[in-house]
């Protein structure tokens, strides 16, 4: 399954006949100025795409790597409650 090349010119205005040839011939390559700038993969390949990507949970446990920073207040910035006396 050799993908083939469409100039994003061709792509365009035959753009019918590149979504057949995806769905029929498996993913297609968009060109511009030879340079390959986009591919149109059939559905199902992407979703095995997508899924091949996402980690597993043990994964995301066991990274070394934060997925978010924690949202903490800046320093300095809040008062202090004065503590009554007993």
């Amino acid at each position: 399954m050799n993908a083939r090349n469409w100039p994003v010119h061709d792509a365009k205005a035959r753009f019918s006949e590149l979504l057949d040839a995806c769905v029929r011939d498996g993913p297609q390559v968009v060109t511009r100025r030879g340079e390959q700038i986009a591919a149109l993969v059939p559905m199902a390949e992407w979703q095995r795409l997508r899924e091949a990507a996402r980690l597993s949970l043990k994964a995301l446990l066991l990274a070394d790597f934060a997925r978010s920073e924690p949202k903490l207040p800046a320093r300095g910035r809040l008062r202090r409650r004065a503590i009554p006396s007993l």
